[in-house]
């Protein structure tokens, strides 16, 4: 049997573009070609640089991305397509005789390459757009104990994701049932997880780095240009402004948030987000968490076991 594809999973600001990048280097020393299929739901839009850590023009010459700057700010891009997608992108990949490498934070695209498509009914933009005013309005809390009213497990199951209570009602007052209750379509490819994180203590003052380069480097502009392109007042709210701490950065640019509680806000917000995805690795995608080095040298191995070609 061909051997599972590798996906590379990490928290944010952990580091995941530098170790993919020189698991890669070290495979082209041996004279193999890793090509690498981003699973971030971000880094699809064209123009979103800065906010996401896109990785640079260099490092993107230096080994081959697929699923990065394939669409527009304001195109329509789903999980759906993602897969489509990313599953193409490795089949290419392989038959070019390369090796495939996952790599990505976005929990829900990993899950659905990992295990397939759920069979849920397609969006409704006009109810999704009621239930995110409604989260508005109402907070978190309020829509967790809606679901709770219902399904006690189904709350566990949402992990205080605000994307996800939105998917999961909107799916239940449409059709009585909850998300998870549909079954799935079958994967195109076996996939190995490896997931890494590092010690909190090194981690927060990543983050706080992070964010003080991204300013640096000019996020405030790349969300005033977002907004000149699709305003973030939109319901349903459009994916793009769901991105960590663009809004922040814009309230900046407009002048209604000083820079310096931008940059707290955004530290938190993204502390709070590595818990969450640390949580959706353990769960959801049933993933021993490594450290780097254990991780880089694990998927060293994999790569090292591809056959030189494969037909599909």
């Amino acid at each position: 049997m061909f051997p599972a594809i590798p996906m590379l999973t990490a928290p944010t600001a952990s580091g995941k573009t530098a170790l993919s990048l020189e698991v890669a280097a070290l495979a082209g020393q041996a004279g193999r070609t890793v090509e690498i299929v981003s699973a971030d739901a971000f880094l699809v839009y064209r123009g979103l640089d800065i906010g996401t850590a896109k990785p640079t023009q260099n490092e993107r010459a230096a080994v081959p991305h697929h699923l990065i700057d394939v669409v527009d700010v304001d195109d329509g891009y789903d999980v759906a397509r993602y897969v489509r997608d990313a599953e193409t992108a490795v089949a290419g990949i392989l038959e070019r005789g390369n090796l495939p490498l996952v790599v990505g934070g976005t929990g829900f695209y990993l899950s659905a390459l990992l295990r397939g498509l759920p069979l849920t009914p397609p969006s409704n933009p006009q109810q999704r757009g009621q239930i995110e005013a409604e989260l508005q309005e109402r907070g978190l809390d309020a829509l967790l104990s809606d679901i709770h009213a219902h399904s006690p497990a189904e709350v566990q199951r949402m992990e205080r994701n605000p994307r996800r209570v939105v998917r999961a009602l909107e799916v239940f007052r449409q059709t009585g049932r909850w998300p998870g209750e549909f079954g799935q379509t079958a994967p195109a490819f076996r996939y190995s997880v490896l997931a890494f994180a590092l010690p909190e203590a090194e981690v927060l003052p990543r983050i706080a780095a992070r964010t003080a380069q991204m300013f640096a480097q000019g996020w405030v502009q790349e969300a005033s240009w977002l907004a000149e392109r699709i305003s973030p007042e939109t319901l349903p709210r459009p994916t793009v402004w769901q991105a960590l701490g663009y809004a922040q950065a814009l309230a900046v640019a407009r002048g209604t948030l000083p820079e310096d509680v931008a940059y707290a806000q955004v530290e938190a917000a993204t502390r709070q987000y590595v818990r969450r995805q640390l949580t959706w690795i353990r769960r959801q995608l049933g993933a021993e968490v490594q450290s780097p080095q254990q991780a880089a040298q694990t998927l060293t191995r994999l790569l090292a076991i591809y056959p030189p070609h494969q037909q599909l």
